[in-house]
Parts: C-alpha cells; structure tokens; sequence
C-alpha cells in the first residue's frame, strides 16, 4: 500500500505541477463562468465551482505533504552522509532536526559567529596595508 501510495503521489505531483495540469484548470474556470450566464450566476452553478475546488483542495495536500515528506527525508540523508564522509565535521549535525529549538538556536549563533569570523579574516586578508606595494 506504502510503495503504491509512493508512486501515485510522485506520479500526480508530476502531473498537477505541469504546465498542462496549469492551462486545464484556466480552461475549467473560464467554461464555469461562461456557464455563469446560462445558469443564471445561480447557488448551484457558484456551489459546483465550490465543491470541485474544495474537495480537489483537500485531497491535494495529502499528495504534496507526502512528496515533500518523502523529498526532504531524500534531502537530509544526502546531507547527512556528506557531514559523515568530511573529515572534521561534527557529526552531531547528522540529527539537526531532532534537536529542540534552544539547541538549534545556539547553532545558529555559532555558525553566525564563525560566518563573521571568516568575513573579518577575508576583509583583512584583502585590505591593503604597508606591507603592499601600491
């Protein structure tokens, strides 16, 4: 059921996010409203546009909910088997998205403090000086 699920997700995800998926639904608006007229711009012809979209809606964010679920599992054990091949890293990085909020805070402001670390070493290293010819 899972690796059924898996394919028809990825497959209608492929699908809807087509130019083509696009281009049908303007066609579907654009013969709704020029229904509206024929219909009388009546509560059933609004409630079948409603219904559609709606239902259509809901069962669309189970789809895209599984596909980025899936890609982002994808996304983090490629990253993670990159932390584990560089010599060096910290390896505590490979569960990043286990740690609590605090403990990703505090992350943050050692990689923002290294990041102004290496900024201040290029501008030095790139400011001339006496020890440049000019």
């Amino acid at each position: 059921m899972r690796e059924w699920f898996r394919r028809f997700a990825h497959r209608t995800a492929d699908v809807v996010g087509s130019p083509w998926a696009f281009l049908f639904a303007i066609v579907v608006v654009v013969v709704w409203a020029a229904c509206g007229p024929a219909f009388d711009y009546s509560d059933t012809w609004q409630l079948v546009i409603n219904t559609g979209t709606t239902i259509l809606t809901f069962l669309m964010v189970f789809l895209i909910q599984n596909t980025q679920n899936r890609d982002a599992k994808a996304i983090h054990l490629k990253l993670d088997e990159l932390i584990r091949a560089v010599e060096g890293a910290r390896t505590r990085l490979v569960h990043l998205e286990e740690l609590s909020d605090e403990e990703l805070a505090d992350l943050e402001k050692q990689f923002k403090y290294l990041h102004e670390r290496l900024a201040k070493h290029e501008h030095a290293k790139n400011a001339p000086g006496p020890h440049r010819a000019a």
